[in-house]
């Protein structure tokens, strides 16, 4: 599969060009153009309904994904995601795989298997909003970012903490123990909540940005003016 990712690393935008008969499965919304001979087909991401909308309300995604095949020749495709921000290309193979936020994933080959049930994190209930899938098989998979990319290898017993809202993904080689920072008034007062300790060997993929704390900016903004208007 050939892709290029344009605009990096503040309005990325990922392009694939697909040979004849190849697919590419996307979340569903993130298609932004393609060639007329791209055929797309729309499928529940999980085989029951209750397993999908159980996705959609604990793990901020939509209930379905879209697989694009290329039919009568090669064709083009150009995905996005809703973040402003950054898209990487991880390489998953047999021996090494990835654990991913759900709201991160863009795109994959059909190769990559996304496995959304996994409770490696006790079901998302550790992490404010977190929520994570692991990726395995052999192939592609794109993912997004809220800000830009930033990229750490850890060596064997090399430990790096990581603010949750900030973590995007890391190896499945590494090891992680979730935990809270500093006690109740840290936590209340100084704007900390929990964190992972990650330990290598493998990558971490941290976001520079916090879509939470820019939610709670925004707000400041725009409450007031609310606010004045509903009196």
């Amino acid at each position: 599969m050939k892709y290029e990712i344009k605009y990096k690393p503040s309005y990325s935008l990922l392009v694939i060009t697909l040979d004849l008969n190849e697919k590419v499965v996307a979340e569903a919304g993130a298609m932004t153009y393609m060639d007329p001979n791209i055929e797309m087909h729309t499928r529940k991401r999980e085989k029951s309904l209750l397993g999908s909308l159980g996705l959609a309300v604990i793990g901020g995604q939509s209930f379905w994904i879209n697989e694009y095949t290329a039919i009568g020749g090669p064709a083009e495709i150009g995905l996005v995601a809703a973040p402003v921000g950054d898209i990487e290309m991880l390489e998953v193979k047999h021996n090494q795989g990835y654990i991913i936020q759900k709201s991160a994933f863009i795109a994959s080959t059909e190769t990559v298997n996304l496995d959304v049930k996994w409770e490696g994190f006790t079901k998302g209930l550790f992490g404010q909003g977190l929520f994570m899938i692991k990726a395995t098989g052999d192939g592609l998979l794109f993912m997004n970012t809220f800000g830009a990319i930033d990229k750490h290898t850890l060596k064997a017993g090399q430990t790096l903490i990581v603010d949750n809202f900030h973590l995007v993904a890391f190896s499945d080689t590494c090891s992680y123990r979730v935990t809270r920072i500093g006690g109740l008034k840290e936590t209340i007062l100084g704007g900390e909540g929990l964190v992972t300790k990650i330990t290598g060997p493998g990558d971490v993929y941290i976001q520079t940005k916090n879509i939470s704390e820019f939610a709670e900016w925004l707000w400041t903004l725009l409450g007031p003016k609310v606010k004045a208007r509903a009196r």
